[in-house]
Formats: C-alpha cells, structure tokens, sequence
C-alpha cells in the first residue's frame, strides 16, 4: 500500500509540475491535465478513502494523514468524513438521510424522491453534470456546509479550533496551487481552461464509480416504516441489499479505483484496508447466498455503467396509476422523511465509527 501511494501521489506532483512549470503547447496542456485530474482521482479512491474509514493504517495519525490527501486536492476530511463515512453509510440508499444519492433538484436517483418534468431527460444530460463533482465542493459546496451546518437536509458538527483551522489553510494552500502560482507563468484563460480539464476529469471519475455502485437497477432503495421508524433488515443485509460489485475479476480496476468495485465488501468492512477485497469477496459472496440475502455483481465496468443509465431513465419517466413505468408513486420530501431509528440494527453489526453525538438532531452515532 505505502508503494502505491508513493506511486500516486509521485504521478500527481509531476503531473503539476510538468503542466505549471514546463507545458509549452496546448495539446501538451490538455494532456497533462486530463492526467492530473486521473493523479487526483487516483488519491481520492485509494489513499484518501482508505485513511477516511481508518482502513489505510493500525496508527490512527498515519490514517489522520493519509484522509488529509484530500485536502491536496482540494476537499475537506472533515466535512468527507460526516457526509460519506457517516450519513451514507449508516444510511445506505435512504432516501431523506442518506446525503450522497442527493442531488437536488437535478436528479430524482431514488423511487421515492420527487419526479419533475425535466427527469425525462436526466439519462441524456446528467452524464457531464457528473464531471463538475470536484469543481462544485472545491469552490462552493465545502463553503457553504461550512455555513450552513448542514449537509443537504441533515445537521452536523462543523469544524472547530484545530479542525477549522485546517479547513481555512488548506483551502488557502489549494488555491495557491490551483490558481495563484499558475498564474504567474499563464494567462489566466489557460489557467482556467486546464483547471477546468482537470476538474471535470477527476469529478467524472469519482461520481461515475459511486453511481455504478449504487444507483444502478439491482440495488434496494428501502424506507423505515413510518409506524416505528425502523428499517426492515438487520445491518449487514441493509449494506449488501444496497450496493452492487462490479468486475470483481479485473486487478487493473481494483488497482486504479482502490478497490472500489467490491463496493458490499467495502460497505460490510469499511475499516479493511483495500488490498484485501478480492481476498474476502468469496467468501462474502458464499456467505449471503447461504442465507439467503442478496449479492448482487455486474461483470464488467460496463455493464454497470449501462445499469446505471438504465436506472436514470428509468427514475425519469412519469408515473403511472399502476406504477408500471418503474418511478413509483409515492414520493418523499427529504424535509420530511421517516427518522430512522437505528435501534432495529443491531450494533453488534454496526462499523464502530469513533463519532460523538452532539444533539437530538444530529445524525446519531454509528
């Protein structure tokens, strides 16, 4: 792993360097920035995520350093670490709680989110939305969570003293990098235009392998029943019921996306480091097919990207009485989704993410 990483972060900083400092011709330009946006994308799956599920290392300031990788590029471990490791997944494909199947108005990607006339289409235009993913909480989305306290409808502890003060300097060395020392040796059309090539890249990569995983035709988007509040199965088979592998069989992928592909592996041990994937993926698979839960894998990238625009278009067409066109009728307001309680899980099942509770309001400790 500690290879691999030097790997990666070695492609990223020569990736800038060769695009700031030696880049003469703008084919040479665009090159170097569809590989820097790889290079980040790259840290993002493997090393950034790996630290933020405290996977990467048994030293908890090796992790703690290794999650900061995303602050290289232009994130916030802080903030990554309430929106991804703790909302989505403890909430896993709930609509109204888990925060990274919300995309607003944008996109309906669950049954039970509200359908606007514009969804029709969402299958055609959604795809190079998907690439200003990095773009969007580099220079907004970080900010205005920080504001707000909230990420999309949910509450949540913002960064305080020694945490802010990361936020706040490492947005500032982040700028430096993106902006102000390019722009000492170019234009600032061309410095917008390879931030750009880079941007859209690196969000393309890290939206499309979380959707593929996710939001695809054979995963299960279920709802607490609004009598309890409480979701139907027990933890473990709410984390392989909601996620989809996809090929399992190729080394290159599980290289590049950090194992990523063996997304119920990673879901049901989300502080296993990556590299050990293909190793357990067996057994995980011959466990739920014992009793009887679902395990669900597409056999190659492809496929799962084809059941993803499947899924798109099918979540954008209207409704009918019967619900044979697939978007089902009800329909439910983020604002006001069923609380889950959490109780119906049993936490001898539950991830031990080290995350206090602060109010009634909070999303509760996982």
């Amino acid at each position: 792993m500690y290879v691999k990483t030097a790997i990666l972060l070695a492609g990223f900083a020569v990736s800038y360097t060769l695009l700031v400092f030696v880049d003469q011709t703008w084919w040479q330009g665009l090159l170097l920035a569809v590989l820097l946006g790889l290079s980040a994308a790259g840290i993002g799956f493997n090393i950034q995520h790996d630290g933020g599920h405290q996977a990467y290392s048994n030293h908890p300031w090796v992790n703690k350093l290794m999650a900061m990788t995303l602050e290289l590029i232009g994130g916030s471990s802080h903030l990554w670490r309430w929106k991804h490791v703790v909302l989505h997944h403890t909430y896993v494909n709930i609509t109204g709680h888990d925060t990274d199947i919300d995309l607003g108005l944008l996109a309906r990607l669950t049954p039970h989110q509200r359908r606007l006339p514009y969804h029709r289409w969402q299958h055609l235009y959604l795809w190079p939305l998907y690439g200003l993913l990095a773009i969007k909480w580099q220079l907004l989305d970080d900010f205005r969570k920080l504001i707000s306290g909230r990420i999309s409808n949910q509450p949540f502890p913002g960064p305080k003293g020694r945490e802010l003060v990361i936020f706040i300097a490492a947005k500032a060395i982040f700028f430096t990098m993106a902006f102000g020392i390019p722009l000492l040796f170019h234009s600032i059309g061309v410095v917008l235009l390879y931030y750009g090539v880079a941007g859209l890249v690196a969000g393309m990569a890290l939206s499309v392998v979380f959707q593929v995983a996710h939001c695809v035709e054979e995963a299960e988007f279920p709802l607490p029943r609004e009598e309890t509040g409480r979701v139907e199965h027990a933890w473990a088979i709410h984390q392989a019921e909601t996620t989809v592998d996809f090929a399992r069989r190729s080394r290159v992928v599980a290289w590049l996306i950090g194992g990523l592909n063996f997304q119920i592996e990673h879901h049901l041990f989300p502080r296993l480091c990556h590299v050990n994937y293909p190793a357990i993926s067996k057994l995980v698979e011959e466990t739920c097919r014992e009793f009887g839960i679902k395990y669900t894998e597409h056999r190659s990238f492809r496929a799962g990207l084809a059941s993803h625009f499947r899924w798109l278009r099918r979540m954008g067409m209207p409704t009918t009485k019967s619900g044979e066109t697939g978007a089902w009728p009800e329909a439910v307001d983020s604002k006001s989704a069923p609380r889950v309680r959490p109780a119906r899980w049993s936490r001898r099942c539950w991830p031990r993410f080290s995350v206090k509770r602060t109010s009634r309001s909070s999303p509760g400790k996982a």
